[in-house]
Formats: structure tokens, C-alpha cells, sequence
């Protein structure tokens, strides 16, 4: 997602200064795009209403000033839309698609909507239409590399509009005129240079500054360049930069004017902040900080910063809006980066600078979870271990890092993934970041992010024959599958996990597929199959003499036995999974087991032995110092007594029940009064 301050000329003035940031030129342009917004579309002449977002397309290359343009159309009629805007960036700004269900899923975000871990493209897109349906927004959507891509997200909504910006037309779309851009008049070109130059530099020769926007084209992206480089230097003549690049075209220098500025920009560089600006075409395509460049160049955070400051006076990078430094690279200079590293660095050092960035994204992930293991003191000596610079000063700090920092990070995993050199690295950032997600997000609001994540994990260990990783992988996607109610899927993904874990040799990936198998059966209503499965699982812990996991599976067993009406199954495994947690001396979850074998012998029509069993259950939860577990004890002692006909102590119970639970919880935590199965807590959801 974007969120970009408006740019002048089409680029944001990195150098000039914020009071004089107004948007230059393009008033043909505006007029057109303003007057497209009113235009009778093609439905409305057939007779039909419009079942879709009007859209309009600023159609231009990379450094034309089309985001800019954008921007200052959306600002002009954003008064029209009162549900408010939407940007997205549908390319990486090396040119790589987003792939639409990210897109989706980054809108749904925007709008507050959440949205399922794992879900198809299809799903968050029709979620998209939906949450759109009915207002008035204005959706930006920049540098789209395909008509798919924004048809995909095209509301059914006639009152919203669309902006989008790409790099030519957008066959497929209907009733679309593209706005295609050429430079920036000589007026307004000569205008951005003198927020760079100063008036008196243009003044002097006002000829001289018409032949530069000449020699750049009247490219915003040159100009800006132009003008950084000027600024950096007072005592340069605006004539001399104009003759160089003219003199560079009438030699044949290749590419285009920017291309030409950026090489005069680059090679007036001082020597570190020049190789920083190649090495950032091996950072992932995200806002880079001074860690990103520290790590790509092997040298200090304070000497990266200074150089990336040095590269925002000239224009190479912009600042970004965020509570940490962070810059942007504009997206029209990725290109000629990439080809500049590759010409002047050797593909060993380039290859290096971005094992030391993964290096330093994982330190820095140990940092951030370890700082909320306080009570470690493991933790804490590896925190002292760190250098200064890695270490944050408090829980809040690491939260607000990661929280910023995200979108870099997963960019990273995903480039490390596709990179293919570095699958070591790879997943040790992998398993970091799902570590640090996990302390500071808590897996249900981190699902989405850490499905992403164990479906590359899953790519490296097949790309690498890890079976091992692969079974992990498959467990925690499968995990997040059935959370989402996907639960077919989870149990494909179970099945392919136990097989991986069997190739492994791996008992607990094995143990836990099986498990997590049954799990799933028991969920799709087959408690045969689930008895069955948890039925092996227990058989593999009990090889291993693993007794407390064993009775928790004898309890699953009973469970599902309960669900199939065999009560005289259950019955069996409950007690089973009762002698195994007293043996085990688990007191909590003897107290637990007791309670659904009182359960289950209601169920089989043994009201006595229930009775019995709750009274037991009572002093074992009381022992446990679990006051909700009595409680709905109590309750089920007060209904079990009812039917025998003893209505006097039933409702003693009932009255116990409901003191425990107002000395517990505040008023309106407390259950019900009428003794339904509110305040019960069976051991399936809890050990589940």
C-alpha cells in the first residue's frame, strides 16, 4: 500500500522545501481527466445503468510524473468521494507484478475488514467488491502492469472512481481513454530547477535553464536529478550541466535523458555514498533505513545514514513518512541501479552484501522477540551479546520497529525465497520472523503474514529435500487451514505432513500429523475415521512412553466416541485418560477428565456414577484452584440432582455456583443463571 505525499512535476521534491511542494504544470492533462470523471459512459448511451467504478488511466513511462499527476487529481476531486481513498501499488518498483490477492488483502486491511489466512484470490477479491459495494470511494491504483490486474479490483460500485497509472494502455478494460504523458512544458520545467537552483542561478540565464529542461526532456525524474546535482554544487553554472548533457546525446551516450543525469549524478558521488546507491538494488523492493544500508555495505548505522541523507539532497531518495527513518527509491531509477551494480560490483560482493542484509534482519529479529523474554535469563545474556545498535530499549520500541519495519521484512523472505543462493539464510530469517510475529502479534492476528511464510518455508524444504522442514511447514499451514474453517485442506496438508515426517524419521512430526488428522475427521463429522487416527497417535506415544500426551489422547478418543453415541467406549478412554493424569500428577487436568467422565456417564443414562464423579471432579478442581471448572460442576450437580428428585439440594448448588463465578469474574463476564452448558469447559476446546 501507498500512501504518497503529492509530488511536483511528477516526482516529490526531495531537496526543495515542503511550503513550495505545489503541483507544476499538466493543467491540459487535469482538465481532460476532470472532464473523463463527467463523460457518459458507454452503458448510460445503450440505456443501462453502470455496474461498475469508472476508470481513468494516466498512462506515461517511469519518471514521467504520472504517480504525481495521480496524486493531484485525486487531491482536486477527493471532496466528491466522502468514504475516502484507497492507494495501492500494483509493481514492486523493480517491475515485478503484485500479485492481486496481496493487493486485495492490503485494501481489505485498509478498509478494516478481515480477512481469512490463506484465502484464494477469488475469495478476498469478491470480499473487496463487497466491503465496496454501496459507497463512495476513489480507489489510485499505481503502476499497474496489466488490465487483470485492475479488473480484478474494480468495484461494483457506479458511484467510485478508479485512477489508474500505468505504462501504456489497458486493453480489456472497456470505456477507458487513456491521459498518455509527454514532458513537462518548458515554463513549468524551468520552474521545478529553480526549487533546486534558486532564482538567481536561473535568472542570469534563463536561456541556459531552458536548454537543461530541453536536454532532459522536460522528464520530471531528470529534472529532479538536474536540479539535485545543482544544488549540491553553488558554484556550478546551469549552462555547463545543459552542454555536458547535450554533449553526451550528440556522442551517442546510451539511454535515455535520465539515464544520462543519473550517470553524471552517480559518478560525482563520494565514494561510499556511491556504492551504497548500487548496493541498494539488492535490497528487497520496500522503503529502505540505515540498517538496510549499514548491512548492504559493511559499514556503521551512522555512516549509512549520513549517506543516505547525502543521496535524498541530490534526489536519488526521498524520505518517507514513518516514526523511523526510513527512504524510498524512486521506482524509474531501479533499473539503471541494477545495471550499474552489475557493471561495477562483482557478483561475489553483490552476493555478499545480501547475506550480510539477511544476517542483519535476523539479528535483529532475535533482538526484537527477546526483548519481550524478560524473565529469560538465556534471553537476556543474548541480548547483552548484541552490538548497541541492534538492541531496542524496550518491549514498545521492538513492537513499533516491527510494526513498521513488516512489509520490508516479508519483501525480504519472498526475495531470499526467490533468490534460491541463500536457502540457509533464508530460513533462519523465516523462523525469526515468525518467532518475533508470534510474541509481539499473537498468531491469530499475525495468520495471514505467517501463512505467507510457511508456504515459502514449504518452498525451500522441497526445493532442498528437507523433509523435515517440509513436515513443519505442512503442519503449521494445515494448522492455519482449519482455523479458517478450510478444514478439507488442513487434512490434505496433515496426510502430506505425516508422510514427510515419516520420511524424516521425525516421532513428533508423525505423532502430531496423525493427531492433528483425527482432528480433522472429527471435525467433518467422521468420528469413526477420528477415533481411528487418534487411536495411532496414542499407539505412537505410548511406544515412546510419553503418558501425559497419552492421556490427552485417550481423552480425544473418548471425545470422539462420545460424538458417535458409543458411550460405553468413551467411557473407557475417559478413565484411561483419568488414571493417566493421576499417575502423571496433573492436577488440572485430572480435575478435567473427571468432569467430561461425569459428563459422558449422564450421557449413558448412569445419573448416580455422575453424581458421584462431580463430587470428585469438585475437590479435584478446588485442589487445581480452577473456580470456573467448580462451578460448572456445580451445575451440573444442581441439573443431575433435578432428575433424581432432590429440586432442595440442586438449588444449593446452583447458588454456590453462581458466588463462585461473581468472585471470579467482574458481572458481565458471569454466566448465566440457568444452568446451560455457557459455564462449561470441556477438555476438548481447552487441550485442542
Amino acid at each position: 500500500m501507498t500512501d504518497q505525499a503529492v509530488d511536483t512535476g511528477g516526482v516529490r521534491l526531495s531537496g526543495a522545501p515542503a511550503a513550495e511542494g505545489r503541483f507544476l504544470g499538466r493543467t491540459r492533462e487535469l482538465k481532460e481527466l476532470r472532464a473523463d470523471i463527467e463523460r457518459t459512459g458507454l452503458d448510460t448511451l445503450a440505456g443501462r445503468k453502470a455496474p461498475r467504478a469508472r476508470v481513468l488511466l494516466i498512462a506515461g513511462r517511469p519518471g514521467s510524473g504520472r504517480t504525481a499527476l495521480a496524486e493531484e487529481l485525486v487531491r482536486q476531486v477527493a471532496e466528491r468521494y466522502p468514504d475516502g481513498v484507497l492507494r495501492a501499488r500494483l509493481s514492486e518498483p523493480g517491475g515485478t507484478p503484485v500479485p492481486v490477492e496481496r493487493t486485495a488483502r492490503d485494501l481489505l486491511t485498509a478498509l478494516d475488514v478481515p480477512a481469512p489466512a490463506g484465502a484464494a484470490e477469488d475469495e478476498l477479491t469478491e470480499m473487496l467488491r463487497e466491503a465496496l459495494a454501496g459507497s463512495r470511494r476513489l480507489l489510485l491504483l499505481d503502476d499497474a502492469a496489466s488490465a487483470d490486474q485492475v479488473d480484478a479490483l474494480l468495484p461494483d460500485a457506479p458511484d467510485c472512481l478508479v485512477v489508474a497509472v500505468s505504462g501504456g494502455p489497458l486493453t480489456g478494460i472497456a470505456d477507458v481513454r487513456p491521459c498518455t504523458l509527454g514532458g513537462l512544458d518548458t515554463k513549468s520545467a524551468v520552474a521545478l530547477l529553480t526549487r533546486y537552483t534558486g532564482s538567481v542561478r536561473i535568472t542570469v540565464d534563463p536561456r541556459a535553464a531552458e536548454t537543461l529542461a530541453e536536454a532532459c526532456q522536460g522528464q520530471p525524474a531528470a529534472l529532479t536529478l538536474a536540479g539535485g546535482w545543482l544544488a549540491s554544487r553553488p558554484q556550478a553554472a546551469v549552462s555547463d550541466l545543459a552542454k555536458r548533457l547535450h554533449k553526451d546525446a550528440e556522442d551517442g551516450a546510451d539511454g535515455t535523458p535520465l539515464a544520462r543525469v543519473f550517470r553524471l549524478v552517480h559518478d560525482q558521488l563520494p565514494g561510499q555514498a556511491a556504492r551504497i546507491l548500487r548496493l541498494l538494488s539488492q535490497a528487497p523492493p520496500a522503503p529502505v533505513d540505515p540498517h538496510t544500508a549499514s548491512a548492504l555495505a559493511g559499514c556503521s548505522v551512522d555512516a549509512a545514514r549520513g549517506a543516505l541523507d547525502e543521496l535524498v539532497s541530490v534526489g536519488l531518495l526521498r524520505p518517507v513518512a514513518s516514526p523511523l527513518p526510513e527512504y524510498d527509491v524512486p521506482g524509474c531509477l531501479h533499473p539503471l541501479l541494477h545495471a550499474l551494480a552489475e557493471s561495477q560490483e562483482r557478483p561475489g560482493e553483490l552476493q555478499l552484501a545480501r547475506a550480510r542484509l539477511l544476517e542483519r534482519d535476523v539479528r535483529l529479529l532475535q533482538s526484537c522477540r527477546a526483548i519481550t523474554e524478560t524473565d529469560s535469563p538465556q534471553a537476556r545474556e543474548k541480548l547483552q551479546a548484541l552490538p548497541p545498535a541492534l538492541r531496542f530499549p524496550s518491549p514498545r520500541a521492538a513492537a513499533e520497529w516491527l510494526d513498521v519495519r513488516r512489509p520490508a521484512l516479508l519483501a525480504a523472505v519472498r526475495l531470499a525465497v526467490a533468490d534460491g543462493e541463500l536457502d540457509t539464510l533464508a530460513r533462519r530469517l523465516m523462523s525469526q520472523l515468525v518467532r518475533a510475529l508470534v510474541a509481539h502479534v499473537g498468531t491469530q492476528a499475525a495468520a495471514p503474514d505467517l501463512y505467507g511464510v510457511h508456504r515459502l518455508v514449504l518452498d525451500v524444504a522441497e526445493r532442498r529435500g528437507l523433509p523435515r522442514e517440509r513436515a513443519a511447514a505442512l503442519l503449521n499451514l494445515g494448522d492455519l487451514d482449519a482455523q479458517t474453517g478450510r478444514t478439507r485442506d488442513a487434512l490434505v496438508r496433515y496426510r502430506a505432513a505425516l508422510d514427510a515426517g515419516r520420511e524424516a524419521g521425525d516421532p513428533y512430526a508423525t505423532g502430531r500429523a496423525m493427531e492433528s488428522v483425527g482432528g480433522a475427521y472429527q471435525e467433518l463429522g467422521d468420528h469413526d475415521r477420528a477415533a481411528d487416527w487418534f487411536g495411532r497417535a496414542l499407539a505412537d506415544r505410548l511406544a515412546r512412553d510419553d503418558r501425559a500426551q497419552a492421556a490427552r489422547l485417550y481423552g480425544r478418543i473418548g471425545t470422539a466416541h462420545t460424538y458417535a453415541g458409543r458411550y460405553g467406549e468413551a467411557l473407557r478412554n475417559w478413565r484411561a485418560a483419568v488414571a493417566g493424569y493421576r499417575k502423571d500428577g496433573d492436577v488440572p487436568a485430572h480435575a478435567r477428565a473427571l468432569s467430561e467422565l461425569a459428563r459422558v456417564q449422564e450421557y449413558a443414562g448412569r445419573p448416580a456414577e455422575s453424581l458421584g464423579t462431580c463430587r470428585e471432579a469438585i475437590e479435584w478442581a478446588r485442589r487445581a484452584e480452577d473456580t470456573r471448572l467448580q462451578a460448572a460442576l456445580q451445575l451440573r450437580l444442581a441439573d443431575t440432582l433435578d432428575r433424581l428428585g432432590d429440586p432442595v439440594a440442586a438449588r444449593l448448588h446452583r447458588v454456590a455456583a453462581e458466588r463462585m463465578l461473581v468472585e471470579e469474574a467482574p458481572e458481565d463476564e458471569v454466566c448465566g443463571r440457568d444452568g446451560d452448558d455457557a459455564c462449561e469447559i470441556r477438555s476438548t476446546s481447552g487441550e485442542d
